[in-house]
């Protein structure tokens, strides 16, 4: 019986040692990815930047993404459940949003500053791989702390591109590699909403 107790004890301590790990981190990576955002958006507007300006975007989302994983940490797993869901949402929106812009900046034609580009997109790349580094043992331990880690490997694969598009861009002189590595950029995040809703609906029906 007192083994039982003890064993009891153990695992809720295990549980709780967890998740205030988890907040630790969720944290830092809220703040780089808030602070960040307000950086690369600003670039991206004076770059004149499809990519740089969705690449932001996308750490906006991601802030908020944090936000409700941490909301839903101590919480029941059909709230877990609910904040992936709801994080699927938000990846869907950026998405649709990187989309749009994307058909506006071939209306424009006009090539954006590769070297804000490189700059800003090289310290978003770093920003983010701290972030992926963080998150990564988290991301097996239920279904809140996966889709996180998913939005932040993400914008790793993101700012990627956004290197690549600047290198060309540079070499070409064209608006062009922008726009495609911004397309790209939106067909990720679709790819990525459908993949963290198709998970979450099944674990949120029956929790």
């Amino acid at each position: 019986m007192a083994a039982d107790c003890c064993s009891a004890k153990s695992s809720t301590l295990e549980t709780l040692a967890r998740q205030r790990d988890q907040r630790r981190v969720l944290l830092i990576v809220l703040a780089i990815n808030a602070v960040m955002f307000a950086l690369e958006f600003g670039a991206g507007v004076i770059a004149g930047s499809t990519a740089l300006m969705a690449d932001a975007s996308d750490m906006l989302g991601d802030a908020v993404v944090y936000a409700v994983s941490l909301f839903a940490l101590a919480r029941s797993d059909r709230w877990k459940a609910g904040a992936a869901m709801l994080k699927g949402v938000v990846i869907l929106a950026l998405g649709v949003g990187i989309a749009v812009n994307v058909a506006l900046k071939i209306g424009s034609g006009v090539p954006p500053s590769s070297t804000l580009m490189v700059t800003f997109g090289g310290l978003a790349l770093a920003a983010n791989a701290v972030c992926l580094v963080l998150l990564t043992r988290f991301r097996r331990q239920d279904v809140n702390m996966a889709s996180t880690w998913e939005c932040s490997r993400n914008d790793v694969i993101n700012n990627c591109g956004v290197l690549l598009a600047a290198a060309l861009v540079w070499w070409l002189a064209s608006p062009w590699p922008d726009i495609v590595i911004g397309g790209l950029m939106a067909l990720i995040f679709l790819r990525s909403a459908v993949r963290v809703i198709a998970e979450a609906a099944p674990q949120l029906r029956t929790a």
